[in-house]
């Protein structure tokens, strides 16, 4: 199993996904989802103890009996390892700064942490508000408010990594 610092658990929604599929009787055979997840049976313990994990596979076994192995179940399951990938991808110096701003815009996108449309632009949902309380009574904050300005006239800056 791969240790990169994208995993926040010792285990990964695959192997949710993969353990949920052998329960529900459509996927690999345990042995071959324990190669394939590089585990043993000590780590299944551990993860048969691990509350959030078994969470996880009680959740996609309750996606699986109610719609099926959808298109969209197996791709959000593609999904969760392409993240690998695209972490990989990103801290990866021979990846072109193109390829990797393309990389950090989908992973954006994906997670939703985009502005919806313009108008929250326009609405004041941008821009930067500070407030300082300097004393006990609310009269006593100040607030600093500055708005978005957009800057249409920009030149193109080349990144290069020094060796």
């Amino acid at each position: 199993m791969d240790r990169l610092p994208l995993n926040h658990t010792k285990w990964s929604d695959r192997l949710a996904f993969d353990v949920a599929l052998l329960l529900e009787g459509s996927g690999e055979t345990m042995a071959e989802v324990m190669d394939r997840h590089k585990i043993d049976a000590n780590d299944l313990l551990i993860y048969n103890a691990d509350k959030v994990f078994l969470k996880k596979v009680e959740h996609y076994r309750d996606e699986i009996r109610e719609k099926g192995l959808t298109f969209k179940l197996k791709a959000r399951a593609q999904a969760e390892e392409l993240l690998t990938t695209s972490w990989l991808l990103i801290h990866d110096p021979s990846t072109s700064p193109a390829v990797k701003a393309d990389l950090i815009k989908s992973t954006v996108k994906w997670a939703g942490l985009e502005p919806k449309t313009d108008a929250v632009v326009e609405s004041g949902g941008g821009g930067v508000r500070i407030t300082i309380n300097l004393g006990n009574s609310p009269n006593d904050a100040r607030t600093i408010e500055a708005p978005i300005t957009e800057v249409t006239d920009v030149d193109s800056i080349e990144h290069s990594e020094s060796v």
